[in-house]
């Protein structure tokens, strides 16, 4: 797994495995979230296969899926939710991580200053600066 952190509370990674989740919890994960849609390509699991092997090894989860670089209000709402309601810390994945760190970014957008959810992301390995004014205009 390529676990990038992005906050003590959050880290991103590309896809997981129901394999994985013994690893997660007993690197302190409470929770993981999915952002990618079903059958996006062939060789990954579907989120329930991902969410039952999560339930049992003492994880929640939830799917907040994102296709073809819409980042809806809705998701990004629904991003914003269970970060608050999920047990941290909590990694959430995608195909390389940039749409769980874009979710995140969005959702931050007005709880967090501009310039430190740049720097968060950018340490984390992904540049969130075509996003600017987006982030800014959600505050």
């Amino acid at each position: 797994m390529d676990i990038k952190r992005i906050t003590d509370d959050l880290s991103v990674s590309p896809q997981i495995s129901a394999a994985d989740m013994a690893a997660l919890k007993a690197q302190g994960f409470g929770a993981i979230i999915c952002n990618r849609p079903d059958g996006e390509t062939p060789d990954q699991p579907d989120f329930a296969e991902l969410a039952a092997a999560a339930k049992e090894a003492g994880l929640e989860a939830r799917h907040i899926p994102v296709s073809g670089g819409i980042f809806s209000d809705e998701a990004v709402a629904a991003y914003a939710a269970a970060l608050s309601e999920l047990p941290g810390p909590i990694l959430a994945y995608c195909r390389s991580g940039t749409r769980s760190a874009t979710l995140w970014s969005l959702a931050q957008s007005g709880a967090m200053p501009l310039d430190d959810i740049l720097s968060a992301t950018s340490k984390a390995g992904y540049d969130m600066s075509g996003l600017a004014d987006r982030i800014a205009a959600r505050a």
